[in-house]
């Protein structure tokens, strides 16, 4: 009854007009599989038969893969070694085989400008005891994982300023879930893959941060609901669309994703209100010419 029921997650655009994503299966055992699309419209699976591309960090998951300069990173399900697999050829292992099956987990990671760095979210089963940190490894799987962040009972959202100067994350501890209360802080990224000292950027106790994310310019934006609504900011701290609606999600799963920032400035989103989503776009009234009064300068298009 569910094998027509192919799942489609964690889209990615290729820089060439292609487009990326996983899909998954029931007809192959709930396997997911990494397929590409091409410009010119021809679909191809990239991940062979017996790999199955899936995170199982915090559980949930999610952030399982990525693209790194022409090739791909991934997480695979039956082990959770990260494997890095080329144009046309086989996926290689660029973490090492863990003392069990599924003692150290990977998700959510992203590149250096340079393709040659990965920072993610690391979670260790090891000894029966779970500990998050975010971690730094090569992508070639030339040298181990060095641990950059730790402390703190959950990570996500590692994110790589466009120059790779700077690294952004989310952090908190139990018993707050993510849409409770979580951080944000940016620390420098230092040669041979280290962090310098961070800085809270947002969030604490009582404000829940999601999603940050990097524009072309270096300029950090977030959803925060220090309001009581999730809406959208961008440091230092400035509200782009102030406004009784939700431009988050609970995080549940890795690599989630409300709002892309667009290259002429604008930013796509998606609003709830009560209960209904839509596609929105976001614009800066300055440079529009004009804004929507009560926006604050934006212009929300629907």
């Amino acid at each position: 009854m569910a094998r027509g029921g192919v799942g489609l997650s964690q889209p990615w655009l290729a820089s060439d007009g292609g487009a990326w994503w996983v899909e998954g299966r029931p007809a192959e055992g709930g396997r997911n599989v990494l397929v590409r699309r091409a410009a010119e419209g021809r679909t191809m699976d990239l991940t062979p038969a017996d790999f199955n591309v899936r995170t199982r960090v915090h559980e949930y998951g999610g952030g399982a893969w990525l693209p790194c300069c022409g090739a791909v990173l991934f997480s695979n399900f039956a082990n959770q070694r990260l494997y890095r697999q080329e144009p046309g050829g086989e996926p290689e292992p660029i973490t090492p085989e863990p003392s069990a099956a599924g003692a150290l987990r990977y998700a959510d990671g992203r590149t250096t400008p340079d393709g040659d760095l990965l920072v993610c979210v690391r979670e260790s089963h090891d000894g029966g005891v779970v500990v998050n940190e975010l971690v730094t490894l090569p992508t070639d799987g030339s040298a181990a994982a060095r641990v950059v962040a730790s402390g703190r009972d959950f990570y996500s959202f590692p994110r790589i300023s466009p120059d790779g100067s700077r690294v952004a994350w989310t952090e908190w501890d139990h018993p707050r879930m993510p849409w409770d209360g979580t951080e944000l802080r940016v620390a420098p990224l230092e040669p041979g893959g280290t962090l310098g000292k961070s800085s809270l950027v947002a969030g604490g106790p009582r404000e829940s941060i999601w999603q940050p994310e990097w524009s072309a310019a270096g300029e950090l934006h977030y959803v925060s609901d220090r309001t009581g609504w999730w809406n959208l900011y961008r440091e230092p701290a400035q509200a782009l669309a102030p406004d009784q609606a939700e431009y988050g999600h609970p995080q549940w799963l890795f690599g989630g994703s409300t709002y892309a920032l667009l290259e002429d400035g604008a930013i796509l989103c998606v609003r709830c209100d009560r209960a209904e989503e839509r596609l929105c776009r976001i614009v800066d009234g300055r440079a529009d010419g004009g804004a929507d009064p009560g926006r604050d300068g934006m212009v929300l298009a629907v």
